[in-house]
């Protein structure tokens, strides 16, 4: 399935140009073009889904089985410190285009790119009322 007016799909299909670096049957791997940090990456399915919550199973299984050998390959490329693997899902998680896809941001000592949050407490109450609405 594929969505004619969505931006990643036409990337993900080859039919705008892309620093691609890695191409299989189901993705395509880019260097994104506004970048958080060097070698900042999009993994991009080939078919559309607007996010996680609409990704198959075994498709999302594969793409983050895909952000590992990325990783580990870019890793050794770019001499990074470390990794960020983010996947956004709406519009206030800060996704901002509605094709399900994951960053991989490399991360280097010092780098003051933002991925950080004031740490919270998990109160009693809390904890208790998300167990139990799980049951």
């Amino acid at each position: 399935m594929r969505d004619n007016d969505c931006i990643f799909c036409k990337i993900a299909a080859g039919e705008i140009p892309s620093a691609t670096l890695y191409e299989d049957d189901d993705f395509r791997v880019i260097l994104d073009l506004g970048p958080a940090s060097k070698g900042h990456a999009l993994i991009l399915p080939k078919e559309h889904f607007r996010n996680l919550y609409d990704i198959d199973d075994e498709l999302a299984a594969k793409a983050m089985v895909l952000a590992k050998k990325m990783v580990k390959q870019m890793t050794d490329v770019l001499g990074c410190d470390g990794y960020n693997i983010v996947q956004n899902n709406e519009e206030c998680a800060g996704q901002t285009v509605f094709h399900f896809h994951m960053h991989l941001i490399p991360r280097y000592k010092g780098d003051q790119v933002g991925l950080e949050w004031k740490v919270g407490e998990l109160t009693d109450e809390v904890r208790d009322e998300i167990l139990e609405k799980l049951k």
